[in-house]
């Protein structure tokens, strides 16, 4: 009878367990259900860790299929440039040629940089040294590099004609910088004489155009790798205009053609024969043309600028020609022809105001 008993007392003892168990595991899983719903409430975000996107093209998330990363896709693009967001268009604003006498003249309270006067540098195409005159902006340093303009003097002038102190560039480029009418740039006076210095008093006329017609090579291949590496400059087409006045003109536009990669920004005033076949001068060397036609540049410059004077008997003629051959092979240009002004530099430094009014901000 004993036995009877414990036995029945182990069979109780062992139902009452399972039912402690049953009931624990039924109030576990009602609490897992619970907690699942309370996630499922929850924002994605908060259900699903993601990286905190720093720029547009770094967005990293954990799934592609919630609604918070679509937005954060969307607010990226947003973020993004427009594809035609406006440029600066230099051919879209007017030249201006009255200009005040604040931006010609010297101004006590004004910095206009520093000058270099008679630069040395070995030019394999005169096949001697030549000399350069360069203007370094206000606060030049190794903190910043700066484009470059290259300016080109016109027939029987030198290195010295556009920069040396106080000259008509330099004023206008100062008073220009201060007003924040131009960007701080270098720029260089080039020498057109490209052969050797000892000879140049004895040659004559004709020998003086196939010796300027030297300075392309002297640019491309000897000055600007010595300007690139000894100033702290921005190199490339962007970075790079050329300017010519008179036959410099004429130079810069033969340098610019046959170099397009080169240089960004050209302009050229009262330019020479010789680019291009014309009959305006009697003297067979300069009516010399190095193309036939103005070859249409792959890429073509940012701005191409050209002006001449009503009264300047030696460019108007050539002036004007070019500019009707740039309009004929689709070259985009921007040529102004102004009433009463000379071939002089009291015309020229109003184009050199246009000119750095609108260079090195195209892109």
């Amino acid at each position: 009878m004993r036995k009877i008993l414990a036995l029945l007392m182990c069979f109780m003892l062992v139902v009452l367990t399972l039912s402690a168990c049953t009931a624990a595991a039924s109030d576990e899983l009602s609490a897992t259900r619970d907690s699942v719903s309370t996630r499922s409430e929850a924002t994605p975000s908060e259900a699903i860790k993601t990286e905190e996107p720093t720029e547009a093209s770094t967005i990293y998330t954990a799934s592609a299929e919630t609604d918070s990363n679509t937005e954060q896709t969307v607010a990226a693009s947003q973020a993004l440039p427009a594809e035609d967001s406006p440029v600066f268009d230099p051919y879209a604003i007017e030249n201006n040629y009255d200009i005040g006498s604040d931006i010609l003249e010297k101004h006590s309270d004004t910095d206009y940089g520093k000058i270099i006067e008679n630069y040395e540098y070995d030019s394999d195409a005169a096949g001697d040294k030549k000399y350069c005159n360069i203007l370094l902006p206000p606060g030049y340093g190794d903190d910043e590099e700066y484009p470059v303009m290259y300016v080109i003097h016109g027939w029987d002038g030198s290195h010295t004609d556009q920069i040396e102190p106080d000259s008509y560039l330099q004023l206008v480029y100062g008073n220009m910088l201060k007003q924040g009418l131009t960007v701080p740039m270098i720029i260089v006076n080039v020498d057109m004489y490209t052969d050797k210095l000892s000879d140049k008093d004895s040659k004559t006329d004709e020998e003086l155009r196939y010796i300027y017609d030297k300075v392309w090579d002297d640019i491309i291949y000897d000055l600007m790798p010595e300007i690139e590496e000894a100033f702290y400059v921005k190199t490339g087409r962007e970075n790079t205009a050329l300017a010519g006045v008179s036959h410099g003109g004429t130079e810069a536009l033969m340098t610019y053609f046959q170099h397009p990669e080169k240089f960004g920004y050209v302009a050229s005033y009262a330019a020479d024969p010789g680019v291009i076949p014309t009959d305006f001068y009697e003297e067979e060397y300069l009516n010399e043309a190095i193309f036939d036609k103005f070859p249409v540049p792959q890429i073509q410059p940012y701005y191409l600028y050209m002006a001449v004077g009503t009264n300047d008997e030696y460019g108007i003629d050539v002036t004007v020609a070019y500019r009707d051959a740039f309009n004929k092979e689709g070259i985009k240009n921007q040529t102004d022809v102004v009433e009463g002004y000379e071939h002089d530099f009291y015309f020229w430094r109003l184009c050199f105001y246009n000119f750095l009014n609108k260079i090195f901000k195209a892109c």
